[in-house]
């Protein structure tokens, strides 16, 4: 069983960036579909983007395309989400997911197993 801890997030003005990272505990991680979800106050948790096993594919969903890209780094057992350009409406926890079995973009969140706690990114205007 994987154990996620996500951490980088804070708080950040209208246009800056800031790096997400998602740690994960288990050694096989190069094993687990990875996933970037958010969740703003009052909304449901929404897709950010996914990154397949090997890290060669990625998926984004679209209000995050151009400024948001999802890696990972299997020997260090963890991905990342640098968020660029950023808006007062990517305001939110992010969550890092993560799945054995998926084997292709998926953006619903019932689909992945295992969650972090979160980390919340604050971006003032």
């Amino acid at each position: 069983q994987v154990q996620l801890v996500e951490s980088g997030g804070g708080l950040v003005q209208a246009g800056g960036s800031l790096r997400l990272s998602c740690a994960a505990s288990e050694g096989t991680f190069s094993s687990y579909r990875m996933a970037w979800f958010r969740q703003a106050p009052g909304k449901e948790r929404e897709f950010v983007a996914t990154i397949s096993r090997s890290g060669g594919t990625t998926y984004y969903a679209d209000s995050m395309k151009g400024r948001f890209t999802i890696s990972r780094d299997n020997a260090e057992n963890t991905v990342y989400l640098q968020m660029n350009s950023l808006k007062p409406e990517d305001t939110a926890v992010y969550y890092c997911a993560a799945d054995r079995k998926i084997t292709r973009p998926v953006m619903t969140t019932d689909a992945y197993h295992y969650w972090g706690q979160g980390t919340q990114v604050t971006v003032s205007s």
